[in-house]
């Protein structure tokens, strides 16, 4: 009889592509459930960004082994990257694990669910991880069927002080641009129709493989996919978007009008404690270019709050940058004090509940701006792509300004028109709120 196996994923979307290569593996000779009290081996494929992703992951992982006396598992595994990072702690400490396995290694999870099926606890992978995602290897997509994540980088040479990436995920090493376009057109022949480009460093793409900045011309050669209607950049560094990656972005009609920056914060002295290149200014200017270039375009970024020795006046300085820029979305978090890293080894810790209440007032401060750029859409016609049919008759979607779970919706009055999901309609925004649209279809 089929082994079943349940894979549970944690953290961002590139530990949710490398679930998929784990599934597309294992589905050569396993079947792939999500009902966790059916599968004989269950994989939480974790996180270890920030405290409160390790808490989530050692949560998961003691919840998944109540299944091992109230459902049918045999093994529990623990893979991604607090695997990677704490994978013989974890053995020690975690006596309901019975194997982990580092980022560098997923392609030997089928030998890793064997061993440990058979009753054999075992550990892989927790040398340099230098693994890199290849088209030929299968994947089981667990997104909706019109878009994909495609991975084009892994790793990361950025060394933020306050990050543990480049220790867990390895030096930045580029996927070839054949490659990438080879996926790309499996992709669209299944139905895709967005793919959202991201690695920890989206715009250092190329550089360590051929020399220089060649998201630009991935870009344009992807865009000559046929079928392929977006393309989304995430993770885009501040200081490596160049005057060509903006010409790219405002002349490639599939492209969407949006980017993903994270900034981190906009004190200087805060910025070169982080190891952040470039100043606030220069991030204010980057956003006022993007604008000149494409005045429709939407801005994402992400800030840290209570990094160590952050003073009030500091996080003032913070707040008024975000005043002033006026990010269309922003994500905040309060700082997270990580073992071996420079931050985390500083004397001048900020208090817990004060990183939190900062986050706080960032965020309180971001939703009026929020809602204050929201309602630069009512009146537009603009794009959206229909997702999930309600059922008050409505379907909920999203514009080109939309990234896929941490933006908004558009909610779609569909009158008595038919739809699938995945289709593309224009729509007259009518209403607007903080996070989310009100529209109708028009023809």
């Amino acid at each position: 009889m089929t082994k079943k196996i349940s894979i549970v994923t944690l953290g961002c979307p590139k530990n949710q592509v490398d679930s998929e290569v784990m599934s597309g593996l294992l589905g050569e000779n396993y079947v792939i459930t999500d009902r966790h009290d059916e599968a004989e081996v269950i994989i939480v494929n974790t996180c270890t960004f920030i405290g409160e992703a390790k808490e989530e992951s050692i949560e998961t992982i003691l919840d998944m082994a109540r299944y091992k006396t109230s459902g049918q598992c045999r093994a529990l595994l623990a893979a991604g990257c607090l695997a990677q990072r704490y994978g013989p702690e974890l053995m020690q400490e975690l006596p309901e694990l019975d194997g982990v396995l580092g980022t560098g290694n997923i392609v030997d999870i089928g030998e890793l669910v064997e061993k440990a099926a058979a009753g054999r606890t075992i550990q892989l992978g927790h040398g340099r991880p230098d693994f890199i995602f290849d088209e030929r290897l299968p994947r089981r997509r667990s997104t909706p069927r019109h878009y994909a994540y495609v991975k084009i980088a892994e790793g990361c040479d950025n060394c933020c002080t306050f990050c543990v990436i480049p220790q867990v995920r390895g030096r930045f090493r580029s996927r070839s641009e054949e490659s990438i376009l080879a996926e790309v057109e499996i992709l669209v022949a299944d139905g895709v129709k967005e793919i959202l480009l991201i690695a920890q460093d989206t715009t250092r793409y190329g550089v360590d493989r051929y020399g220089e900045q060649r998201l630009p011309q991935l870009i344009r050669m992807l865009a000559g996919v046929a079928g392929l209607e977006w393309i989304r950049l995430m993770y885009c560094y501040p200081d490596l978007v160049t005057d060509e990656l903006i010409e790219t972005m405002r002349t490639e009609p599939k492209v969407c009008r949006y980017l993903d920056l994270p900034v981190q914060h906009a004190d200087d002295q805060i910025l070169a404690a982080m190891n952040r290149r470039g100043t606030a200014a220069q991030a204010a200017d980057l956003v006022r270019r993007l604008r000149q270039a494409m005045p429709d375009i939407t801005v994402r970024t992400t800030m840290i709050t209570g990094f160590p020795g952050e003073t009030e006046a500091q996080f003032a300085r913070l707040l008024e940058f975000v005043e002033e820029v006026q990010f269309d979305r922003l994500g905040a978090f309060a700082y997270s004090q990580e073992e071996n890293t420079a931050a985390g080894r500083r004397p001048d810790q900020i208090p817990l509940a004060l990183r939190q209440e900062r986050r706080d007032r960032l965020m309180a401060k971001q939703q009026e701006i929020a809602l204050r750029r929201q309602q630069g859409w009512i009146g537009r016609n603009v794009k959206v792509v229909l997702e999930e049919a309600l059922p008050d008759g409505r379907w909920s979607g999203r514009t080109e300004g939309d990234a896929p779970e941490i933006d908004g919706q558009v909610y779609v009055d569909a009158g008595d028109r038919t739809f699938e999901a995945g289709d593309f309609v224009r729509v007259l925004i009518k209403e607007a709120d903080s996070y989310d649209l009100l529209g109708e279809v028009v023809a």
